[in-house]
């Protein structure tokens, strides 16, 4: 078999390849998931759904304090229980969910540092009796006072955290004291948000066993980076990462709670290997709001300082979040604030608290989806003070390059986004007064925001064979969590190397494969595609190679390969022996000296009873310009669930916390409000045409969080333009409008 390598840095401005004119038509063509019938049938094996011969069973034993030391343990009435195998301590391998950067995620189960922390598993033959015994199982505590819970300003230990992903978020330029001061119209608002939790579909699971005679461990898993967490699997269980196979071939949602290494993966592995038999467990829905992690709650301040024509001279945007003791992650609610709009004075900043509390990790749009619901709030209320359209504001205050770096923008197109959306939403037929349109008991409002999402791309290699069938594999150890990736790696391979989709075959979600990017930071597409693409370029060299040609005198249509008057079965060319090329995409100096951020509008309608307060979003129209989009289909399946996020943010979605205790007591599906078809409005999403070769040679830009980022502020400003009641504390709820409404 023929194997070559191939690596393209993103240190220039990419022109066209061979995914611009190829002649399949696979890249923008609306197609259905590749692995569509599989899920729809029940045929896609998630992480639990492996039943290994003589599996046991396992069910966490977590801790009803939330700060405390443990003085030990009685087993005694669990281990009576009929089926129960053993009681596992996985002593300081024991861990909490942990940052995907994590390099020692390790906790230990002596000493409760939240409310719920995994203490000790039980394992029986049934899942029924692991979770009696569990239930059995006495923990002495010696609980300690003084737990902090509520995020406040006064915060004790309060520090401005570090974490160099987010170098972005923070600045300080000019004299934002002395221009604010002076400004003639000012807003000064605090607004504020509660934690969140991820409750994805899928919970947590895991399926382990161990090979003794190699030391090798077999685990199926739900993650979204392969390659970070079982080298984080690896260090807690003190192997060499060549010897984990983890797979997670389908993720019924992650967002972000996904990404690094979960507890059911430590204790299934630890209890596999001690009983010598397969181990599974899946964390229940409870469990899940005192283990896999949070989103920070806030508090934010935003500072706008203009001229009385709107432009503005000064803006700040200052964020306090928390998170646990030692952890460097912190929500960046103002990351996107550099960058958005023009003003010369500018302080955006971040402090971190202390809590009590599981630790706080990325959620979807980390930063932006809180920040922008800040941001754009409080530029919905300049315009109001200024008696000035809002999208005209928005307009006024567009910068020629990044105020913060200086450095011209890749694309953008927030302007155009602005003014179609705004053609095509009919906002023209808003009414400026707050409170003037009236249908019966309904007051009915529009409101306006935009989108606003940095572009990354990530390291990530893929392998793609050609085989002496004239089929196509493609094989990285990225996953899919329910995004599209194996039908948008289908489609780039596919049109470069002119086959059809049902000659392709995608692998995905396995450690032994090339390490990708995985799923997160909307780097996902635009990285594994632009991996997929080099990969298959590579290819082309190797036929054109073997057939004597230079590889541009080559043409590859419907499995066949076309030079000159020759045309021959894709097969021929490929020969007896598979053809394989591993590429990989890294970024480079364009990162630097281009300023890459997808934009878009998102506007909204709501009607708000004036009787009771409940509001009910009609309408959301996004218009967007997020590069060049792979699939229209998958990319406006994404965007969907994100303008629904955003909603939920703004008016349902809070871990209501006791905070006697530091325990989330809404702690299900039921009480964790968020939206259900019932509560989905009519959607329109417009994507604008773009490419950008500054982010990668494909010209995309990252999607699946874009529309969270911004979409509740215009649901907020909305509900502000038909009651004229400005809620602050978020999510907006009937109690916080009820005295508010007019009579």
């Amino acid at each position: 078999m023929s194997s070559t390598t191939a690596t393209l840095r993103m240190n220039a401005k990419q022109g066209l390849n061979r995914a611009d004119h190829a002649p399949q038509g696979l890249i923008g063509a609306p197609l259905d998931r590749k692995e569509g019938p599989l899920k729809v049938s029940g045929r896609a094996p998630y992480a639990y759904e492996h039943h290994p011969a003589n599996v046991a069973f396992g069910y966490l034993v977590t801790a009803t304090i939330a700060r405390g030391k443990v003085n030990g343990y009685d087993f005694d009435a669990a281990l009576a229980v009929p089926g129960v195998v053993a009681v596992i301590d996985a002593g300081k391998r024991t861990t909490t969910q942990a940052a995907n950067t994590s390099s020692n995620p390790e906790q230990g189960n002596d000493h409760v540092t939240h409310y719920g922390q995994p203490l000790l598993m039980v394992v029986a033959d049934t899942f029924e009796a692991a979770r009696e015994a569990a239930a059995k199982v006495r923990v002495d505590y010696a609980p300690e006072e003084g737990g902090r819970f509520v995020l406040a300003e006064e915060a004790p230990k309060a520090k401005t955290p570090g974490y160099p992903f987010f170098n972005k978020a923070n600045m300080n330029t000019g004299d934002f004291d002395g221009a604010f001061a002076t400004a003639p119209v000012q807003v000064d608002a605090t607004y504020t948000t509660p934690s969140q939790i991820h409750a994805a579909m899928e919970p947590h699971a895991a399926t382990a066993s161990w090979d003794e005679a190699e030391g090798k461990l077999t685990i199926h898993a739900s993650y979204q980076m392969i390659g970070n967490v079982a080298a984080q699997l690896a260090k807690v269980l003190g192997i060499k990462a060549d010897k984990i196979h983890l797979m997670s071939p389908y993720v019924g949602g992650g967002f972000g709670s996904k990404l690094g290494l979960n507890p059911e993966s430590v204790m299934a592995a630890v209890a596999a290997r001690a009983l010598k038999r397969p181990v599974k467990i899946a964390i229940t829905r409870q469990q899940l709001f005192g283990i896999s992690g949070r989103r920070s709650d806030s508090i934010q301040r935003i500072r706008l300082g203009a001229e009385a024509d709107g432009r503005i001279l000064a803006i700040a945007h200052e964020s306090l979040v928390s998170n646990r003791d030692g952890e460097t992650f912190y929500e960046p609610a103002g990351i996107s604030t550099p960058t958005l709009y023009a003003g010369e004075n500018r302080l955006v900043s971040h402090r971190q608290a202390a809590m009590d509390l599981m630790i706080s990790v990325s959620m979807r749009a980390p930063g932006e989806a809180i920040g922008m619901l800040a941001l754009e709030s409080a530029m919905d209320e300049l315009a109001h003070t200024l008696g000035l359209d809002p999208v005209e504001l928005r307009l006024r205050n567009e910068p020629d390059t990044d105020p913060q770096a200086g450095t011209p923008f890749s694309t953008r197109k927030l302007a155009k986004c602005l003014t179609q959306g705004a053609e095509a939403f009919g906002w023209a037929e808003r009414k400026p007064q707050p409170g003037a349109r009236r249908e019966g008991d309904w007051l009915v409002g529009l409101g306006v925001a935009a989108l606003s999402r940095n572009n990354y791309l990530s390291t990530s290699s893929a392998r793609v064979r050609l085989t002496p069938a004239g089929t196509a594999e493609i094989e990285t150890d990225h996953t899919d969590i329910g995004t599209g990736t194996y039908t948008i790696l289908a489609q780039v391979a596919g049109d470069v190397l002119g086959l059809p989709m049902d000659a392709i075959e995608v692998r995905l979600g396995d450690s032994t494969l090339p390490k990708s990017s995985g799923s997160g930071g909307s780097w996902g597409a635009a990285s594994g595609a632009s991996s997929v693409l080099v990969a298959a370029e590579a290819l082309i060299e190797q036929i054109a190679k073997r057939l004597g040609v230079e590889a541009d005198q080559l043409t590859f249509k419907d499995g066949q390969v076309i030079t000159g008057n020759r045309t021959m079965p894709l097969a021929d060319a490929v020969g007896p022996e598979p053809l394989e090329a591993e590429g990989t995409i890294q970024s480079g100096a364009v990162q630097l000296t281009h300023t890459q951020v997808a934009y878009g509008a998102v506007f909204a309608e709501v009607a708000v009873n004036a009787v009771t307060g409940e509001i009910r979003v009609r309408r959301l129209d996004a218009t967007l310009a997020a590069g060049r989009i792979l699939n229209p289909k998958t990319a406006r399946s994404q965007v969907l669930g994100g303008l629904i996020w955003g909603m939920s943010g703004a008016l349902m979605e809070e871990a209501a916390l006791d905070e006697r205790r530091g325990v989330f007591v809404n702690h299900d599906l039921a009480e964790y409000h968020v939206p259900v078809n019932a509560d989905a409005p009519a959607i329109d999403v417009t994507f604008l045409e773009e490419d950008d070769r500054y982010a990668n040679p494909l010209g995309v830009k990252g999607i699946g969080e874009l529309g969270i980022c911004g979409s509740g502020a215009a649901i907020a400003n909305a509900v502000f333009n038909a009651t004229g009641v400005r809620v602050r504390d978020f999510p907006i709820t009937l109690d916080k409008l009820l005295d508010g409404l007019p009579d």
